[in-house]
């Protein structure tokens, strides 16, 4: 499985297609995480791991 993984390690992307992808994805990450939905999941999985390190 790591051959298939090297062959891709030598591909570079210009710099202007990083910038556009991230144009785009930043905006949409951050609504996702001022969701009801992300704020929820976030207090669950803050829960759930309070209580694995004894913090709860």
């Amino acid at each position: 499985m790591n051959g298939d993984r090297d062959k891709y390690d030598d591909i570079e992307l210009p710099a202007s297609v990083i910038d556009s992808f991230a144009r785009f994805l930043v905006p949409e990450i951050r609504k996702y995480y001022n969701s009801e939905q992300a704020q929820r999941e976030f207090a669950e999985w803050q829960e759930e791991h309070d209580d694995k390190i004894g913090n709860g």
